[in-house]
């Protein structure tokens, strides 16, 4: 699939960013990204909500082979097939992905936003521990010379 197809087929859909991703594209909607194109198909995002859907169709969740095992992505199911030929409904799938998208999106952001807290603390202690007072710090020509010291006593 290329850019071109992509944009024609989500042309009833409304306006889509698409970006080079892995082997494929990204498809992208308002900041979120709900659908993958790939070299295997077109996956949309997925969710409890949307997968009996794709499940009625017969489809797949996107998989892909690593050397010792086949790793299955749940959060992307395969497009049906028969949607290629009917914009409006593939328009409808591409809402229900966005919102499938918008939903796990909700379910993340406190997660994260816990965590650069945290980042951000403890890079705030370290940089407070690193900092001696000024009253032990040494000066530069007092440095030179236990260095110089050092040199001789080592040749």
């Amino acid at each position: 699939m290329d850019r071109d197809f992509l944009i024609d087929l989500f042309a009833d859909f409304g306006p889509v960013t698409i970006r080079r991703m892995f082997s494929g594209f990204g498809i992208s909607a308002d900041g979120t990204n709900f659908a993958l194109a790939l070299r295997a198909g077109l996956y949309f995002r997925a969710d409890e909500t949307t997968i009996p859907l794709f499940e009625a169709e017969g489809s797949q969740p996107f998989s892909y082979q690593t050397r010792t095992k086949t790793v299955t992505v749940n959060s992307y199911w395969q497009l049906p097939a028969r949607l290629f030929d009917d914009s409006e409904e593939l328009s409808n799938w591409a809402r229900a992905a966005l919102a499938a998208a918008q939903r796990a999106a909700l379910r993340k952001r406190p997660r994260v936003r816990k965590a650069a807290k945290k980042i951000v603390a403890k890079a705030a202690k370290k940089v407070v521990a690193k900092k001696k007072p000024a009253a032990e710090k040494k000066p530069a020509a007092v440095k030179k010379k236990k260095r110089a010291k050092r040199m001789k006593s080592s040749s």
